[in-house]
């Protein structure tokens, strides 16, 4: 079950609208804490997001050892549903070649405010949303009848994984502080040029992952 998740929160990981606010919260004018609440409101939207729909699938329940047949079709219309989003966000990349207009508010941050933010980045980000989603109903469907601690361990990974790219840079900057200016800075400058392309292959990519896990189980079953 770890293994399949990887695929999912890649998905939010790699995704330079979940990197990008994460370098924007170091360059506001109390960059640590605002860094770090933003850092705990993000893994706390993660988590309940995950957790909720983790629940909801419990009750749709499978058979022992074996998650429903669903479980496969949905990971076959997240994959394919990745595919097309990512061709689309491609033919259209030059149409969105600078930072959103939201984003460029983000060097103003509060503490409190940067937490917030943090939370409701990732529920009304579709793509943060919709994999919190899949990850929660894969969660409980394997673990429907299975020991609660793996559930629950597949949630903490899942969500460390997802994570981890918005961690890396707060973390490494509440140990190093201002000598990691000059890094953060050329990291910043190159995703806004090019997050439309980044976006792009990465959806692509994902979906085709995705999408052969969710063609394999089906083929599996029958």
């Amino acid at each position: 079950m770890l293994t399949e998740l990887i695929p999912l929160a890649l998905v939010i990981a790699l995704s330079p609208l979940t990197i990008i606010p994460a370098v924007l919260t170091l360059n506001t004018p109390r960059p640590r804490p605002t860094s770090l609440t933003f850092l705990a409101g993000w893994l706390a939207g993660l988590a309940v997001l995950t957790i909720a729909f983790m629940q909801l699938s419990s009750l749709a329940g499978g058979r022992r050892d074996e998650p429903p047949g669903w479980a496969s079709w949905l990971r076959v219309v997240v994959g394919a549903g990745l595919i097309v989003f990512g061709c689309y966000r491609w033919f259209t990349r030059h149409k969105s070649a600078h930072m959103p207009r939201w984003m460029q508010g983000m060097g103003n941050l509060t503490p409190r405010r940067a937490a917030v933010t943090a939370v409701a980045l990732t529920t009304v980000n579709p793509k943060v949303l919709f994999m919190c989603v899949a990850a929660g109903l894969a969660i409980g469907s394997a673990g429907a009848h299975a020991h609660a601690a793996h559930a629950w361990l597949g949630v903490v990974w899942f969500v460390a994984v997802a994570s981890s790219t918005v961690a890396a840079p707060i973390l490494a900057y509440a140990v190093s502080g201002h000598r990691l200016d000059p890094t953060l800075a050329k990291v910043k400058e190159w995703m806004e040029r090019q997050h439309a392309v980044l976006v792009a292959v990465i959806l692509v990519l994902i979906g085709l992952m995705v999408l052969y896990k969710g063609i394999h189980g089906l083929t599996h079953g029958l």
